[in-house]
């Protein structure tokens, strides 16, 4: 019988790519992290991952566990739903921390199929921008948030008593004008294509960018505009008005209300993790029910590719 706790901890590396990575997102050490997938090897029976200078990958033993581990931990999430919701949760209060694209494109079916789910809880939804969320539910000012992070940026570790879990993991695109230069063509466009073109920026002003941004700059796409606001309604705004071009989750470009194009990038190493921060298992029933309509609705990482495709 393999513990769930090990098939969660080789699943987070199969969506984060590295045991790094993945023990931050999970609130373990790399060691202690380390530590449980040696264990599972050894239940398995056979090799699962095979690390590398840029992290590590998973086996082919290492593919078919993991998959079949998604199925179950999916079964277990569904599992406390149910109990939950045979528990009734007659009142009480759930408070949600999200930020704006979240807020708006997935969140509010999985806030439906709970309020019907239990209609006597008391239920109020802040908006934070992370990593603030996470802050605020390390504080008890939240019971769970929604939140991301980006890659490339350096991996940081989540508060005492706060584990996040990965719900989402989708590229960042190259957005521009309607019949721009770089929109025509097929296959995945060279960074380094963005050198020297007009780039809307959301650095300084958005910290969670700053990995991305510095990529990018490396790449020789300097800013040309400072977009000060973190909401990409603005960016997608300017860059369809021909003002310049932009990098952002696939997510915001395929849901843009203004005109645009999209076009994947080479390397496909930009990306933004949506994750849900809360407080383990001093979570009360509510945000446990909660948390399992998320991964119900939203899917495993890995599992399908890009938010294109809205797992």
């Amino acid at each position: 019988m393999y513990d769930p706790t090990r098939l969660a901890a080789l699943v987070a590396v199969a969506e984060a790519g590295s045991i790094t990575r993945a023990a931050a997102r999970l609130g373990y050490t790399a060691p202690a992290l380390s530590q449980q997938l040696a264990k599972l090897e050894r239940e398995a029976g056979a090799p699962l991952l095979v690390r590398h200078h840029r992290g590590a990958r998973l086996t082919a033993a290492g593919e078919l566990l993991a998959e079949r581990a998604r199925r179950v931990l999916d079964e277990m999430d569904r599992a406390r739903h149910e109990l939950a919701r045979l528990s009734g949760l007659a009142g009480g209060r759930l408070r949600v921390a999200t930020f704006t694209t979240v807020g708006i494109h997935l969140l509010p079916p999985v806030l439906s199929a709970f309020r019907r789910a239990h209609p006597d809880v008391e239920l109020t939804v802040a908006e934070y921008e992370p990593p603030d969320g996470v802050t605020a539910v390390a504080r008890g000012a939240v019971d769970l948030a929604l939140t991301h992070a980006y890659e490339p940026a350096e991996p940081a570790s989540p508060p005492p008593g706060v584990v996040v879990e990965t719900l989402l993991v989708e590229e960042l695109v190259l957005i521009t004008a309607p019949g721009h230069a770089l929109a025509g063509g097929s296959g995945r466009l060279p960074v380094s294509a963005l050198a020297g073109q007009p780039l809307i920026s959301s650095a300084p002003a958005h910290p969670p960018r700053k990995g991305v941004e510095g990529a990018l700059a490396e790449a020789g796409a300097t800013p040309a505009v400072v977009c000060e606001s973190p909401g990409y309604a603005l960016v997608c705004a300017l860059v369809s008005a021909g003002i310049g071009v932009a990098v952002v989750p696939e997510m915001v470009a395929t849901m843009s209300a203004t005109p645009l194009q999209i076009r994947q990038l080479e390397p496909a190493a930009f990306r933004r993790t949506i994750s849900v921060a809360h407080r383990g298992e001093e979570s009360g029933p509510a945000a446990q029910s909660l948390r399992a309509l998320l991964r119900s609705s939203f899917g495993r990482a890995g599992q399908q590719g890009t938010a294109a495709r809205v797992w």
